[in-house]
């Protein structure tokens, strides 16, 4: 008797002591599936946020697309603030054309002589990593249970 109550202390203090390290095994475990969440959401956001402006200052300036329609090329942040005003909304565009506008008031008095590129593959490339960025999946977006004009009694 002696011995069967020397192993159910034993086993009552492996408990008491396992406790705390199962809850802590659980709240990391569940704090690096948290953390691993997270940073591949922050890593596809960094990705999106930089993926952007390179297709575009490949389009715009590597490939010479500006060169080829009349237009200057674009610094660091004419190539953000164009690759921005591609993908946002109507309302993005005018936060961007107000921004653009309170900075630099001349801008808009500038003049430019535009003109049709040159049917090249260089620019057909460019023209089309262009409509890739400006081609928003949220733009088409459908809604998939219309509601009926009328019910049905």
């Amino acid at each position: 008797m002696c011995a069967q109550t020397h192993r159910i202390r034993r086993r009552h203090t492996l408990a008491l002591v396992n406790l705390p390290l199962r809850v802590l095994l659980r709240i990391l475990g569940l704090g690096a599936l948290i953390a691993g969440g997270l940073a591949l959401a922050l890593a596809a956001f960094v990705a999106v946020i930089l993926l952007g402006p390179l297709v575009f200052w490949l389009a715009w300036n590597v490939l010479n697309f500006a060169g080829a329609v009349g237009l200057p090329e674009l610094g660091f942040w004419g190539i953000v603030l164009a690759t921005l005003f591609l993908v946002s909304s109507w309302a993005g565009k005018v936060l961007i054309a107000g921004i653009v506008f309170v900075v630099d008031p001349s801008w808009f008095h500038g003049s430019a002589e535009l003109r049709w590129p040159e049917p090249t593959l260089r620019n057909f490339v460019a023209v089309a990593l262009l409509a890739l960025l400006a081609a928003r999946p949220h733009s088409h977006a459908r809604h998939a249970a219309a509601k009926p004009r009328y019910s049905a009694r």
